[in-house]
């Protein structure tokens, strides 16, 4: 049994990851073997507008093809993303590099939700869009 997925699905999971990766590779450079190089609050900054540029970048590749139910397209888009955003952190900074919940969900998690508000706001628009025409 093979698993098929519609060509939709296969831009909202690469853009799923991808809104993960991007901000993560970013990342790196900045720290070092005792911890962030720069200014914690810069820090933030920036990955917040990497993570939103990469979001905004991503939404538009992954809906060209829909042609309708944006609102609806959205809503599962933001969510897929928000999730796996999650999982994804888990597995990486709580998992691997030990990370507290507490601290993630504070730190990390929360701002995630920036990701379904985002997509669902364009998917949102796109509907009242076409419906006004």
């Amino acid at each position: 049994m093979s698993l098929s997925l519609t060509p939709i699905w296969r831009r909202r999971l690469i853009g799923a990851f991808l809104t993960w990766l991007v901000p993560f590779v970013i990342a790196i450079p900045f720290y070092g073997p005792n911890g962030l190089l720069i200014d914690q609050q810069l820090f933030k900054s920036l990955m917040i507008v990497v993570g939103s540029i990469t979001a905004a970048i991503l939404i538009v590749w992954c809906f060209r093809p829909i042609e309708t139910s944006y609102t609806r397209e959205a809503i599962i888009t933001g969510i897929t993303w928000l999730l796996a955003n999650w999982i994804l952190d888990l597995i990486v900074l709580v998992g691997l590099l030990g990370m507290t919940m507490p601290d993630y969900a504070t730190q990390i998690g929360l701002r995630y939700l920036v990701i379904p508000a985002m997509v669902i706001a364009v998917g949102i628009v796109a509907d009242d869009v076409v419906t006004k025409n």
